[in-house]
């Protein structure tokens, strides 16, 4: 069974050899692939060779263009900060949307063009060289990570009770930007989207399910019909939100630490396919290979077998390859306790 047969045959809840293997690398790929990270960044050909290289030393199951989130802000006109090593930083002091009435001014960026479209020849890359032994994975930002990108993350939080019809505005507009950024990725050879929403994580659910669900469901919804499946990624402790989380019909949610599986799994019912949730940098990176192991092996059993291998984010540079190994081999190895 190829990665993306395993991948594919696991969210559809068909039967499979073994556990998929999905960690997030984006430094830890770079830096094994021995480029600087603002390189990495910048240029598709590099990002492509670094996910080809990091999905073969340890077998996984997928490659992704993920990178960082300053893509559609920056073709936006944002103002974004570069570094040499590291990912590259959108600088909220001077906020696109610092001004509000910008909004109503902004036009919908080309995804055919500047970094927009570097991702998309990357998924184009990576599906030319992966064939059908590897998933390919796009990526969007979700409403509420894109919102908070273009106002401010602070700014944000306060819009939710001072202007409420704004935020609304301004998560239509994102979500009209992602559902056209999502489409080129597909037609590129993108099986699987991957929707980034961290900063679903900071508000309560009634702000989430009143202003954030339902345009994050637009935007599952849209690349559904597009024909793709949906990765729900948000960083941090979603446990407050995680029944709503369950009813966006993504094929795969992720869970952070913060967010025991246990209870995402009593809170979205036994088919929806988990992905986590150790802890990347105490586990993973800090850890052994037995107690790495040990670790996914109660996510596992609270999971179930509609379970995905993989950190609660992505693997830390720095981590030991050993540790890397050691969650590959449990996703190998590890029984299934169903089909």
């Amino acid at each position: 069974m190829t990665g993306k047969e395993r991948i594919l045959a696991r969210i559809h809840g068909q039967p499979v050899d073994c556990l998929p293997l999905m960690p997030i690398t984006m430094m830890f790929a770079a830096d094994l692939a021995g480029v600087p990270y603002g390189r990495y960044a910048a240029d598709h050909r590099i990002l492509a060779g670094a996910q080809l290289k990091v999905a073969e030393r340890f077998g996984f199951d997928y490659v992704s263009v993920i990178s960082d989130p300053a893509r559609e802000a920056a073709d936006l006109g944002a103002t974004i900060e570069w570094f040499e090593n590291q990912p590259p930083a959108i600088n909220e002091s001077r906020a696109l949307l610092h001004d509000k009435s910008t909004l109503d001014t902004l036009a919908l960026p080309d995804p055919t063009k500047g970094r927009m479209q570097d991702r998309v020849e990357a998924a184009h890359l990576l599906s030319q060289r992966a064939g059908n032994d590897l998933l390919v994975e796009g990526w969007v930002e979700g409403p509420c990570a894109m919102a908070a990108d273009l106002r401010g993350m602070n700014t944000l939080m306060l819009d939710f009770i001072d202007d409420p019809p704004f935020v609304q505005a301004l998560f239509d507009y994102t979500v009209r930007m992602e559902i056209a950024f999502a489409q080129p990725q597909i037609e590129a050879g993108a099986a699987l989207i991957g929707v980034g929403d961290a900063a679903a994580s900071l508000i309560g659910p009634r702000l989430y399910n009143d202003f954030v669900l339902p345009y994050e469901k637009k935007l599952v919804d849209a690349i559904h019909a597009m024909g793709a499946a949906v990765r729900l990624h948000i960083c941090g402790n979603t446990k407050r939100i995680t029944k709503g989380m369950g009813e966006l019909g993504c094929e795969i949610v992720d869970l952070d630490y913060l967010s025991p599986v246990a209870e995402a799994r009593a809170a979205m019912g036994p088919r929806q396919v988990l992905l986590g949730n150790i802890d990347a940098v105490r586990v993973l990176r800090d850890g052994t290979p037995a107690s790495i192991e040990a670790a996914l092996a109660s996510c596992h059993a609270a999971a179930g077998d509609a379970y995905i291998v993989g950190a609660g984010c992505e693997v830390p540079r720095g981590t030991p390859f050993e540790n890397v190994e050691a969650m590959a081999r449990f996703a190998r190895t590890r029984p299934l306790t169903c089909q």
